[in-house]
């Protein structure tokens, strides 16, 4: 079933659903009443010769620069032409198709200008597969992504380039070959197009959805880690967390009770200290943290998916044109620079438990570095290398962006939220704590098939899940294959699936 976008409906789930699962979008039938409203609107203030910024206007340092009407027929095409000036690798298909359904939605508003031809467009180039080639760098995120956003537009003029079907085609072949006339573009519609922190917005939509299932498999691989090291599990007690208050470590310390449930370490037949190290007993608290940063993060990024991000933006029944910043990416760029630390503070906790796990010293009677013929062999001594270089580029990357403005255009955009940044690091960030956790889950599964008791009913879900793709360590072999197997194992999400199947949802 379609996704309807009106405007104000359009959340991380249903950004997800469209971008990586091709769900097949709409656009509301008030939208398109409102958006030909507008447009009427626009059509007449151009004919009775109203300066309008982007319209009969340069743009930016050129704002002032008023242009003839031979001159506004021909000034979208530049527009476009001259901000399609990105740099790099072309973004993943999900992340450009993110932003042209959050484009959309914005549009959906009545409040943008463009004629209803751009909007039904962009939906037939979502419906239909075709995905505009469009450089990963290039934004500043204000005065939104207009670099990445042009490489779309240029589509709407049969231009640049496109993938359709796996294959990268020029422009005018991809809609060709999928049945989309070409609109080209008038007044404001090239504007339109590009003027809002798009691309951005959906990918930090589609990080947030990821960073959330990432946290909970972060609770899974605690809950086989604290096994097995014979933690007291106390700290766990959710009466603990509700007396303190705050949400997301109340959900962890459950999450964790949840996949230890039934093992005999709540039973008391396993003896446990009476207080362990920070990196076992304050995971609620952590993992709880990130859940809350993620979690206003993703308010934020929501009510920028339903907001209307234009310069400048109309409002038809006033009679009114009004210029101003909402194309500023800083609302976004702001609180996922901290979900992106987040993920960074949990990796870092993750390293920990490892640590303890593959320590003589602090491991509760496991060998040395999970193997049992130390010296001749190394066991797991390595993988701890890998997590460590991991984090430490992490770590590097959590540096914020926010604060790196450059000025641009003459100054006239003299500070910009280098937002596109924030979502390229975090993409990183993210892709290397796939890594890290899956070194962690290897290491618990071969610590806990080393114990002799019985776990819990969702930690021997997990184990069980990382043993088909990862046998026990009875002898040294290269380990590269597998931490690539465990990276992808954890991408996929396949241990949270079968270990919520088996507890029950984790929250």
């Amino acid at each position: 079933m379609a996704i309807t976008l009106n405007g104000s409906s359009l959340t991380v789930n249903k950004i997800v659903q469209i971008a990586r699962n091709n769900e097949k979008v709409k656009l509301d039938e008030d939208s398109l009443t409102r958006i030909r409203k507008c447009r009427k609107v626009i059509e007449k203030k151009i004919e009775a010769g109203e300066i309008m910024y982007g319209i009969n206007t340069g743009i930016g340092e050129f704002s002032e620069v008023v242009l003839t009407d031979e001159q506004v027929k021909e000034f979208q095409k530049y527009l476009i032409y001259n901000h399609s000036a990105g740099i790099g690798d072309p973004a993943p298909v999900e992340y450009v198709r993110g932003a042209m359904a959050g484009r959309i939605n914005v549009h959906a508003h009545g409040m943008s200008g463009c004629r209803p031809e751009i909007t039904q467009t962009l939906i037939d180039m979502l419906n239909k597969g075709v995905t505009p080639v469009v450089c990963e760098k290039g934004s500043v995120g204000a005065c939104g992504d207009l670099a990445p956003m042009s490489q779309i537009a240029l589509l709407l003029m049969g231009e640049g380039e496109a993938f359709l079907n796996g294959e990268r085609l020029p422009g005018k072949t991809a809609m060709e070959q999928a049945g989309i006339p070409i609109p080209g573009l008038k007044a404001r519609d090239g504007l339109s197009t590009i003027n809002g922190s798009n691309l951005l917005t959906a990918m930090s939509a589609i990080q947030l959805y990821d960073m959330n299932r990432w946290l909970k498999q972060a609770e899974i691989a605690c809950a086989m880690s604290l096994e097995a090291l014979y933690a007291n599990m106390k700290p766990y007690d959710e009466r603990l967390h509700k007396v303190r208050g705050f949400n997301g470590a109340v959900r962890s310390a459950g999450a964790i009770m949840k996949c230890i449930e039934g093992s005999d370490l709540l039973s008391g037949k396993v003896k446990t200290k009476v207080q362990d190290a920070y990196s076992m007993r304050s995971t609620p608290q952590v993992i709880g943290a990130a859940h809350d940063s993620i979690a206003f993060a993703r308010t934020q990024v929501e009510t920028e998916l339903n907001g209307v991000g234009d310069n400048p933006i109309f409002f038809p029944d006033e009679d009114l044109t009004l210029t101003g910043a909402n194309f500023q990416g800083t609302p976004v760029s702001l609180p996922m620079e901290n979900a992106g630390a987040s993920i960074t503070m949990v990796s870092v906790l993750s390293e920990r438990r490892l640590n303890r796990l593959t320590n003589p010293a602090l491991s509760v009677g496991l060998p040395p570095f999970l193997t049992k013929g130390a010296g001749m062999f190394s066991g797991m001594m390595l993988s701890q290398y890998t997590a460590d270089m991991l984090i430490t580029e992490q770590r590097i990357l959590s540096a914020p962006a926010s604060t790196m403005s450059i000025p641009a255009a003459a100054d006239q955009e003299d500070f910009v939220s280098m937002g596109m940044n924030t979502a390229l690091k975090n993409h990183q960030i993210l892709d290397n704590a796939y890594g890290i956790l899956g070194i962690e889950f290897m290491a618990a599964a071969q610590a806990l098939d080393m114990r002799d008791f019985n776990t819990g009913k969702g930690v021997e879900t997990a184990k069980q899940v990382i043993r088909k793709y990862v046998e026990y360590l009875d002898e040294d072999r290269p380990l590269y294959v597998e931490h690539n197997r465990m990276k992808k194992l954890v991408k996929s999400c396949e241990i949270l699936d079968k270990v919520e199947k088996t507890t029950g949802y984790l929250g």
